[in-house]
């Protein structure tokens, strides 16, 4: 009977039942649109750059089919100045690749950068000690030399290829890293000695264009375009999965170092004294892994600034508007036990209103250090608020032109209101003066009240004076404190200008 009732009142009362969740108006239902739209967004990236890979090969690709299809287009020339200059800059950016992929893997600890380390600081070295430093004095390279340097190009590409395959991470990322430079150089040292040791046995390499070269030569250089084919699709496959910026940049490097090893393959003209097309694109090469590695660098730089902008909003919720909410939590539970209604009740708004405060304050720091509104004004609403009671009156005064980094602005304005705050509830002071200004060349931030003061020898400061100093420290400043009982108190922080 009941349910024949609901089941005829509810077309008469025109009552419209709806299963969806009655927050979704308060917390909204974009979450999934904007999941689908990140994943359309990453998508179409990845075909862009799948595109655009697809047509660089091609593009490279017709360039040595041109190459051998037409030997006379396969220009080598004897310019032994360009091909030092080229081997030196080779060298030195696998160098510089090597350090930066050491500092990513000492912040990150991903094999990953480890065997990148690995594999640069291979060639660079190899690079200088078989290539560049025999030629110096104008001699010519020696067939020991020559193939050392093989050796220790085909070790470089063997550690590249296999560094997109990793997985795991170094739990001691320092110790790894030595144990790596260390285990390059006793191979480098072991190639060096195989190669003496084998000495004339080793066959010979001709130094005159259009001969042919020993199929020893010709095989290394095969396996050398194997290992950057495949470090070419291990670099593709990571950025599919992981849309990684740097795996997109390393996938570039490694297609052009493809195309090197190939003109070196139909030009096998590895001579100090000769210059050929895959010179060029093995230069371009390092250049490409010198931006992406870079590039890298700079995104973990940031996501550690975002990461320690987390934590100080997260504290600064914790040491500010967390406290007051947990006080007003501990009246409502008093007045639900019947606690002293009227004063549980006063206490309960005071609560209430310093957490009201708090939250306004949070915001006003919060948006001077965001960007959102600027310092000054932030700071001025801030005073005014503070004073709009007719307790305090302060005086505030901001230098012209004086600047302040986004990080310093949210600790001088936490600061400038613990100064203010002690001044008004511990010292019972009636006016303050806040000055942000230059004066030989420094920064200085000073707060004065005229309250009670305290004798510093006296009192052990409080855990309010060694949150300014940690604030006043964390963005390379100093905190000075002066004090009198009955003359009031200054704070004073410095930074550099």
């Amino acid at each position: 009977m009941l349910a024949e009732k609901r089941g005829e009142s509810a077309p008469r009362d025109g009552v419209v039942v709806d299963d969806q969740n009655p927050h979704e108006t308060l917390v909204g239902r974009t979450s999934r649109a904007d999941k689908s739209f990140m994943r359309r967004e990453e998508r179409d990236d990845y075909y862009a750059w799948l595109w655009g890979e697809v047509l660089l090969i091609g593009l490279l690709g017709a360039g040595l089919t041109l190459f051998v299809a037409y030997p006379s287009l396969r220009n080598t020339y004897s310019l032994p100045q360009v091909r030092l200059v080229l081997d030196t800059a080779v060298t030195l950016a696998a160098a510089l690749v090597a350090v930066l992929a050491g500092v990513r893997f000492s912040v990150e600890g991903r094999r990953l950068d480890l065997l990148l380390c690995g594999g640069f600081a291979t060639a660079a070295a190899g690079t200088l000690a078989f290539s560049i430093a025999p030629v110096l004095d104008g001699e010519s390279l020696h067939r020991t030399e020559f193939w050392a340097g093989v050796g220790a190009r085909l070790l470089a590409s063997l550690l590249i290829a296999a560094a997109p395959f990793t997985r795991r991470r170094v739990n001691a990322p320092g110790r790894a890293l030595w144990e790596m430079l260390l285990a390059v150089a006793i191979l480098l040292g072991l190639i060096w000695g195989l190669s003496q040791e084998a000495g004339t046995s080793l066959p010979p390499v001709a130094e005159r264009v259009g001969a042919d070269q020993p199929f020893q030569l010709m095989g290394a250089l095969a396996v050398q375009s194997l290992l950057s084919l495949v470090a070419m699709v291990g670099w593709g496959l990571r950025f599919r999965a992981h849309r990684n910026d740097l795996d997109r940049w390393l996938c570039l490097a490694a297609t052009l170092a493809l195309f090197a090893e190939l003109h070196y393959v139909f030009t096998p003209l590895l001579s100090p004294r000769y210059v050929s097309q895959g010179d060029f694109l093995r230069l371009l090469s390092y250049s490409v892994l010198l931006v992406g590695v870079w590039r890298a660098i700079r995104f973990a730089e940031f996501g550690r600034a975002v990461a320690e902008e987390r934590a100080r909003v997260a504290r600064e919720i914790h040491d500010g508007l967390a406290q007051y909410l947990f006080a007003v939590s501990t009246h409502a539970t008093m007045l639900e036990n019947g606690t002293g209604h009227a004063q549980t009740l006063a206490q309960l708004k005071e609560a209430a209103a310093a957490a009201q405060q708090e939250a306004r304050f949070a915001v006003l720091a919060l948006s001077s250090a965001g960007g959102s509104a600027p310092f000054d004004s932030a700071l001025r609403r801030y005073v005014d608020f503070l004073t709009a009671d007719g307790q305090l009156e302060v005086d505030l005064e901001l230098e012209e032109g004086i600047r302040l980094a986004p990080d310093e602005q949210i600790e001088v304005f936490r600061i400038v209101q613990e100064g203010l705050a002690n001044a008004r509830k511990h010292a019972g002071a009636r006016r303050a003066e806040v000055r942000i200004g230059e004066r030989d060349g420094e920064r200085l931030v000073t707060v004065v009240d005229d309250g009670a003061g305290f004798d510093e020898a006296e009192i052990a400061p409080g855990q309010g004076l060694k949150n300014m100093r940690a604030r006043a420290a964390s963005i390379g400043g100093g905190l000075r404190v002066q004090s009198v009982p009955g003359r009031g108190t200054a704070l004073v922080v410095v930074l550099r200008a």
